[in-house]
């Protein structure tokens, strides 16, 4: 799976880049390198399947800037940050902020894979989801205007009585609106109702 896989190096280091590069190569990944982070912004390109070890303290934007940065732009790329430097505090602030992992210079060749491929797993765990919710959105995109209200109230935990009453219809429509976006979603659940609304975006 490795020829497939992308490494992406931010270090304003060269030494540091030409290092990782030759231990990942010798694995058959794919690597591009940037000494910045500006430089990345500037010339990264989606990938199917990637991750980026970036090093945390760099002249101008550093690595904790590029990672709030890439969040603000919808980029979901698993990032392992890497740093001569780190501390507990700023360690627990990446690892919050999302960072797959925090490797501290000089870093040996079997935790820097290990982290790699754990940043890869993220990689594609993230496709699934995106997978799924692109499915569930065509699903919900698929429901009349009456059945997404339905499925609203239904997935802020009203009852179909409760549903009844607000939308000033019978029970046994909503009954039937109910099962319709039922099937519709593939929802087997109310519990799974109410994710499926919140991870396409008509609830919080």
């Amino acid at each position: 799976m490795n020829e497939q896989s992308t490494v992406i190096i931010v270090d304003d280091d060269r030494a540091v880049r030409d290092a990782l590069t030759f231990m990942l190569a010798q694995q058959k990944f794919a690597v591009r390198t940037f000494d910045s982070a500006t430089a990345f912004l500037a010339g990264c390109k989606s990938l199917p399947r990637s991750c980026a070890i970036v090093d945390i303290r760099m002249p101008g934007m550093d690595g904790m800037e590029l990672q709030s940065e890439l969040s603000k732009r919808g980029i979901a790329l698993p990032l392992i940050f890497l740093t001569g430097h780190g501390d507990i505090q700023m360690s627990v602030r990446a690892m919050k902020a999302g960072a797959v992992d925090f490797l501290t210079k000089p870093v040996s060749r079997a935790a820097l894979l290990q982290s790699v491929q754990a940043a890869l797993a993220e990689c594609d765990r993230q496709a699934s989801r995106a997978r799924v919710n692109k499915k569930l959105t065509a699903a919900v995109g698929c429901l009349t205007e009456r059945e997404r209200e339905v499925m609203l109230l239904l997935a802020r935990g009203l009852t179909n009585k409760e549903v009844a009453r607000r939308l000033q219809i019978s029970h046994r429509t909503v009954e039937v609106h109910k099962a319709r976006v039922m099937r519709k979603t593939g929802a087997e659940s109310l519990v799974e109702l109410a994710d499926i609304a919140k991870a396409t975006g008509m609830r919080d």
